[in-house]
């Protein structure tokens, strides 16, 4: 078996996760809820699509089920949300909602757009990208994610304390190792120094 094998069946079932979350708490006439589902719900959907169409070949790794185990249970954390805005009817106001439905989109934006440019670069010319969303941000799909999770926290409103301590959590022990081993592959490319000093790590025009 392969990484994105645990990956991809844990994004796809996030949906039903929601579902069974407003079922067992009766949260049918949440806005909240349903503003969860929309976003996150049909994310993991997305996340298979893409998973099919353009796959990251990071998550092509070999993976022993212990291994996946952990992978589940790690992307597990992401769970809480959902549970918390269920299990305590939080009903974000309006305002809330479309901040973080709207941040949600434009992460959509720069993560699967990224990939889709990488995946396509990468079959046509193998080598440094340093165009499109690549030009002056080094890691555009993880700044999509950062967005993408933010947005779905934000809908936490008064627990949205906790899956911002999950997210801090994936960063620092998944996010920044890659972008760092990721760095340190690319540094191979005599372009890649002019490139590393016009360009941000993570965020555009801060870091």
């Amino acid at each position: 078996m392969r990484q994105k094998h645990f990956i991809d069946s844990h994004k796809g079932l996030t949906g039903p996760f929601v579902l069974a979350c407003m079922a067992t708490f009766d949260q049918w006439d949440n806005p909240t809820a349903w503003a969860y589902l929309g976003t996150h719900g049909l994310y993991g959907l997305r996340w298979v699509l893409k998973s099919r169409t353009f796959p990251d070949k990071q998550w092509e790794a070999p993976c022993g089920v212990g291994y996946g185990l952990v992978i589940w249970a790690g992307l597990s954390l992401y769970w809480l949300t959902p549970y918390l805005i269920c299990a305590h009817s939080v009903q974000a106001p309006a305002w809330l909602i479309g901040a973080g439905v709207g941040m949600f989109g434009l992460g959509v934006f720069y993560h699967f757009t990224s990939d889709m440019q990488k995946f396509v670069a990468l079959q046509l010319r193998p080598g440094l990208i340093t165009e499109g969303l690549w030009a002056r941000l080094r890691n555009p799909n993880y700044f999509g994610e950062l967005l993408i999770y933010g947005g779905f926290g934000m809908l936490a409103y008064t627990w949205a304390w906790v899956p911002g301590l999950v997210l801090a959590l994936f960063i620092s022990a998944v996010w920044v190792p890659n972008m760092r081993k990721k760095d340190r592959s690319l540094s191979r490319y005599p372009e890649y120094a002019a490139y590393k000093a016009r360009s941000k790590w993570l965020i555009p025009y801060l870091w």
